[in-house]
């Protein structure tokens, strides 16, 4: 085990005896610190040292021909400064390789897990696809940083995105690095979506289709060029479904003859039946079929639910002149419908699937206009002969 005081001129002299395979020269200075020497006059610096469980290590610093003996010295001794305190650099290094991409995460580790874990995943998966993967497929997770999720985060809003839609990816960031996090994926050390602010929601937020609106809906229905929206919107505003209880629907589930729809799975977490109208059966009836597809309205390129509407809507409620108008206020529409056609909040609750009657308070207001149509007749029907008398002055 040759030793010496390494030096810039004792590494630059040095080289391989003739008949060796390498020549390791140990510092006398910084214990560990190796000068490997080879036959073809490479030279690399390393720290070699024991760790916590007495293995000996070598850390390789780095080829002499691109680092200094100076720079190599103070990582040397920067490195077994961590030694001595309990660390193990080479696992560290090592682990760090082994940091998978976003891409190889989702593949290997999120979707598996959602696919046990969730219901519903198809909106997931559109996100991924359209959103998540095409921007930091790439990335490794310790590369992800909160900043880069902002930023991605407010593009979607500029690109014309509900805040609530645009607050998915922040909101699945933060859910994918928590699982990372229990499964001990290495580069989660950290949440990066954890500091990333949402954007505010008003779920509240009420938009409710005039008889005029759906008119010019339906006319443009008529001419769009995305066939299974001409069956999707008319179906969402007869039966005041959610939209992914209809893109999930099965043929399975709907009994023509009975005049009901079985949903084995809502929001709600319980399952429930939807009766047909006979407009909506007309439109059951109208649908294609395609051989071995077991959904009401897939999407014909795949045969399988959609993932995402907003392109098509988008371009559907602009044509209309619908602007701002959720695909999800044709529920809101047909609520509306309900109460202002005197119907309970009971019978209103029990067809829009809530599981409590304070989610369907939301529309008791509507009920106002009913009411004070009431009003205006009852006063109607006793003439309108009852104006107190004016005083006369004196």
């Amino acid at each position: 085990m040759p030793t010496a005081t390494l030096s810039t001129q004792l590494v630059n002299s040095a080289v391989c005896p003739t008949g060796r395979s390498k020549l390791d020269l140990y510092d006398t200075a910084v214990p560990g610190f190796i000068l490997e020497v080879r036959p073809s006059g490479g030279k690399t610096y390393h720290l070699r040292y024991r760790d916590q469980y007495g293995k000996q290590r070598q850390y390789k610093i780095g080829d002499a021909a691109s680092i200094s003996f100076t720079k190599a010295r103070d990582v040397a001794q920067r490195v077994r400064s961590r030694v001595v305190t309990g660390d193990s650099p080479m696992d560290e290094r090592r682990a760090l390789r082994t940091v998978p991409t976003l891409a190889e995460f989702i593949r290997d580790t999120y979707m598996p897990h959602i696919r046990v874990h969730r219901r519903n995943i198809q909106s997931t998966v559109s996100l991924i696809r359209l959103h998540v993967l095409p921007r930091f497929g790439a990335c490794r997770l310790d590369e992800i940083t909160p900043k880069m999720i902002s930023e991605a985060h407010e593009q979607m809003k500029l690109k014309g995105y509900a805040p609530a839609m645009a607050n998915r990816l922040p909101v699945l960031f933060s859910i994918m690095f928590n699982l990372a996090h229990r499964m001990k994926v290495q580069g989660a050390t950290s949440n990066p979506a954890k500091s990333v602010q949402l954007l505010q929601v008003n779920n509240m937020k009420e938009r409710f289709l005039t008889a005029e609106e759906v008119q010019r809906l339906r006319g443009v229905l008529e001419a769009c060029p995305y066939a299974q929206m001409r069956v999707i919107v008319p179906l969402l505003l007869m039966l005041g479904c959610r939209k992914r209880e209809l893109l999930e629907a099965r043929w399975e589930h709907v009994d023509l003859e009975r005049r009901v729809w079985h949903i084995p799975m809502s929001k709600s977490g319980r399952a429930r039946n939807i009766p047909l109208s006979s407009s909506a059966i007309e439109v059951f009836r109208s649908l294609e079929r395609w051989e071995g597809c077991p959904y009401v309205v897939p999407n014909p390129a795949t045969l399988r639910p959609w993932g995402n509407l907003h392109h098509q809507w988008d371009a559907i409620r602009k044509r209309a002149g619908l602007d701002g108008v959720r695909i999800h206020d044709l529920r809101h529409s047909f609520a509306s419908n309900l109460v202002n056609s005197g119907r309970s909040i009971y019978e209103v609750g029990k067809l829009l699937g809530h599981s409590q009657v304070k989610t369907t308070q939301r529309y008791a207001h509507l009920s106002d206009t009913v009411l004070m149509s009431a009003m205006e007749e009852a006063a109607n029907s006793v003439g309108d002969i009852w104006c107190a008398p004016k005083k006369e002055s004196a």
